[in-house]
C-alpha cells in the first residue's frame, strides 16, 4: 500500500514538474526547439551501445547488436526525418486561399513505454515530444524501469544543457498500475501516447484524455510464386530474427504458394530454418503460449536454441529460427498468433486468392490493422492483395520489421504504428510529432457573404486601423488582408453554386406561402414554414397528392414531432444525418 501510495506521489511531483517546463517550451522559437532536439538526438547516438547492453541485460529480451541499431535508427532515423519540420509559430501560409497556420503545442504528453523495445522508444518518443514543444512524462514497463531511466537521464540532461527547462523529460521510477492510471488520469496531463499490450491501450483509451495507442501485430508474410524467392525467405527471415523478433511488426507467418513451397522450404532450410514435426510444433507451443493466450515472458525475445531447449528437444548449431507447420487459425491453434520470438508458422495455399484469405483471417485473429508484407514480382497481384487486406501497412520486397518502421521504406520513421479503427487505434498513421501538435488556423474571407445587412462598415474589408490592415507576417500583396473581387478571385463554379443556393432557399421560403398551404402555416410567424407544415397542407386537401419537401433538417423534424405531424420525402429529398436519424426513430417520413 505505501509503494502504491508513493508512485502516485511521484507521478503528481513529475506531472507538476512537466507542466511548469511544457509553458517554458510552449514559448520557444524553432531554432531554440529544433538546438534542443539535435542535442538530444547526438546524446542518443553516443549512448546507442550502453543503453542497448543495460537492455538486454534488465529484461533478457532480444540481442544487443540488433538493440544498438534500433537506438540508432531513433537518434539517427527519426531525428533526419524530423529535424526540418515547421513545429513552431506559423508553420504554413496560403495567401490564394486566405488560411495561415499556426502550431500549438499540446503540452504534457503520457508515454507508456514497453520492455521489448524500451531504450529506443524511449528516444523515439522524447524526441518527437521535445519537437512538438511538449514536455514528457513516461512510465516504463515494470521488467524495464533501469534502462529506460537512464535514457530520460540522459536525454534531458543534453536537452539542459542547451536551455531545455528541468522537467521536460521526466520518468517513473516506482512504477505500480495505480501510478501509470495516475499518470494518464491526471488534470494536467494532455495526451496519452501509448505502446503496450492491448489492455493497457484500453485503457489508455478509456482514461478520459485524448489518446494515441498502437495494437498488436500478427505479420503474415506471404510468398507469391513470382516472387525472388532466395530474397524472400531471406528478407523473412532477417525480419522475424532481428532482436529475436520483439518488434511488433515482425513476420509471424510463412504464406507460400503451392507451385514455390518445395523451393521455399528448401531455401529456409539453407538459410537457417529448421522445420518442426508436428510433435515438436506443440511442445513449442505448450512453452510460448500461456493458457490464457499470452505470450510467455519468459520466451519473448529468446534464442531459438533457448526455446527449443525449453521445449525438449534440440536443433543444430546456426539454426536462426523455428518454423512450424500451420494447421488452423484461431485459439485452438496457439502459433496462429503474434509470438515474440523466432518463431513462424509454416502454411501452403494454391495461388494468391487462396493467400489472401489466409492472409486476412491471420489478421484479423491478432494484427488487425497493422503490417502485412508481400513479396512478388506481379504488381497485379501486389495491387489486388493491398486492396483487400485489412493492414495499413503493406510493406513489398522488404523485411517487414524494417519496412513498417521507415527503415527500407520511404515511410516516415517511426516506433509507433497506428492500427486504425480495425485495430482499436485513433490513427493508422506511423506517428511523428504532427500527431503531438494543434494546429490553429487564421481564416481570411475569401468569398462574399450576400443578403447580409450592413453593418456600417464595408462588407468585408479590412479596419482601418494599421494593426489590422497590414498583418504583422507581411503577406504578399495578394495576401490574406485584401476583400476578395467576385469577379476577378471567385472560379465561375463558386458563383454559380452560391445562385443555386439562394435560388434553393427562395424557393424554400415561398412554398411556406403559397395558396395550397392552409392559413395556419402562412400566419405571421418569427420562423420559415417547416417542411412538415408543408406537409400537413398536402393533407388538408385530398384531391391534390402530398407535396415531397427538397430537404429536412433536424429542427424539421422535432417541429414535425411537437405537432404530430408527417414528412413526406423522396428519394431525392436531402436529409441530414440528425434528421434522419431522429425522424426514423419516430416513424415521422412518408415516402411518395
Amino acid at each position: 500500500m505505501d509503494r502504491d501510495l508513493e508512485s502516485i506521489q511521484e507521478v503528481r511531483r513529475l506531472v507538476d514538474k512537466a507542466a511548469q517546463a511544457a509553458r517554458t517550451l510552449a514559448t520557444f522559437s524553432q531554432s531554440q526547439t529544433d538546438s534542443v532536439v539535435a542535442a538530444m538526438a547526438e546524446a542518443a547516438r553516443r549512448h546507442a551501445e550502453p543503453l542497448a547492453r543495460l537492455a538486454v541485460e534488465e529484461t533478457t529480451y532480444g540481442v544487443v547488436g540488433d538493440k544498438i541499431e534500433k537506438n540508432l535508427f531513433s537518434a539517427r532515423d527519426v531525428y533526419h526525418a524530423i529535424k526540418d519540420l515547421k513545429t513552431a509559430g506559423i508553420i504554413r501560409e496560403d495567401p490564394k486561399d486566405g488560411i495561415v497556420e499556426i502550431a500549438v503545442p499540446v503540452g504534457v504528453v503520457a508515454a507508456i513505454i514497453p520492455c521489448t523495445n524500451p531504450t529506443s522508444t524511449a528516444i523515439f518518443k522524447a524526441l518527437i515530444a521535445l519537437k512538438g514543444r511538449n514536455a514528457i512524462v513516461m512510465s516504463p514497463h515494470p521488467s524495464a524501469v533501469r534502462c529506460i531511466a537512464e535514457t530520460c537521464r540522459i536525454l534531458e540532461e543534453a536537452a539542459r544543457q542547451v536551455g531545455a527547462p528541468e522537467g521536460s523529460i521526466g520518468c517513473m521510477t516506482l512504477v505500480t498500475s495505480q501510478a501509470t492510471e495516475e499518470l494518464m488520469r491526471h488534470p494536467k496531463t494532455a495526451i496519452i501516447l501509448a505502446t503496450g499490450g492491448a489492455g493497457l491501450v484500453r485503457a489508455a483509451y478509456s482514461s478520459g484524455k485524448p489518446a494515441l495507442g498502437v495494437g498488436p501485430g500478427n505479420v503474415p508474410a506471404y510468398i507469391h510464386r513470382s516472387a525472388h524467392l532466395a530474397k524472400a525467405v531471406a528478407d523473412i527471415l532477417r525480419g522475424k530474427c532481428f532482436d529475436n523478433g520483439t518488434i511488433c511488426s515482425s513476420e509471424q507467418h510463412m504464406v507460400v504458394d503451392q507451385e514455390v513451397a518445395e523451393a521455399v522450404r528448401a531455401e529456409a532450410e539453407r538459410q537457417g530454418g529448421f522445420f518442426l514435426s508436428p510433435e515438436q510444433s506443440q511442445a513449442v507451443a505448450r512453452v510460448l503460449i500461456l493458457p490464457n493466450f499470452r505470450v510467455n515472458p519468459k520466451m519473448v525475445g529468446q534464442s531459438a536454441e533457448t526455446i527449443a531447449r525449453a521445449a525438449g528437444f534440440s536443433i543444430p548449431n546456426g539454426t536462426r529460427a523455428l518454423i512450424a507447420p500451420l494447421e488452423g487459425i484461431g485459439r485452438d491453434h496457439p502459433l496462429s498468433a503474434e509470438k515474440l520470438s523466432p518463431v513462424l508458422s509454416f502454411c501452403v495455399v494454391k495461388d494468391w486468392h487462396e493467400g489472401l484469405e489466409i492472409c486476412r483471417r491471420l489478421l484479423e485473429f491478432g494484427g488487425l490493422g497493422h503490417t502485412m508484407a508481400i513479396h512478388a514480382q506481379d504488381q497485379q497481384v501486389v495491387r489486388a492483395m493491398a486492396l483487400e487486406l485489412p493492414a495499413f501497412r503493406l510493406v513489398v520486397n522488404t523485411p517487414a520489421p524494417h519496412g513498417s518502421i521507415g527503415y527500407s521504406t520511404k515511410l516516415f520513421p517511426s516506433m509507433s504504428l497506428g492500427c486504425g479503427s480495425p485495430g482499436g487505434n485513433i490513427t493508422s498513421d506511423n506517428l511523428s510529432p504532427w500527431h503531438l501538435i494543434n494546429i490553429k488556423r487564421l481564416a481570411w474571407e475569401r468569398r462574399a457573404v450576400t443578403g447580409v445587412p450592413a453593418t456600417g462598415t464595408s462588407d468585408s474589408s479590412m479596419p482601418e486601423s494599421p494593426a489590422y490592415r497590414t498583418p504583422s507576417f507581411s503577406l504578399p500583396a495578394a495576401g490574406l488582408g485584401q476583400p476578395p473581387s467576385p469577379s476577378k478571385d471567385l472560379p465561375a463554379d463558386r458563383e454559380q453554386i452560391s445562385q443555386l443556393v439562394e435560388r434553393f432557399l427562395s424557393a424554400r421560403h415561398s412554398r411556406a406561402t403559397s395558396a395550397d398551404v392552409p392559413a395556419k402555416a402562412t400566419a405571421p410567424t418569427s420562423e420559415p414554414a417547416s417542411s412538415a407544415e408543408v406537409a400537413e397542407a398536402s393533407s388538408a386537401h385530398p384531391a391534390t397528392p402530398p407535396r415531397a419537401v427538397d430537404f429536412v433538417c433536424e429542427e424539421d423534424v422535432r417541429r414535425a414531432l411537437r405537432h404530430g405531424e408527417k414528412i413526406y420525402i423522396t428519394s431525392r429529398t436531402l436529409v441530414t444525418p440528425a434528421a434522419r436519424d431522429l425522424g426514423e426513430a419516430n416513424e415521422v417520413f412518408v415516402t411518395i
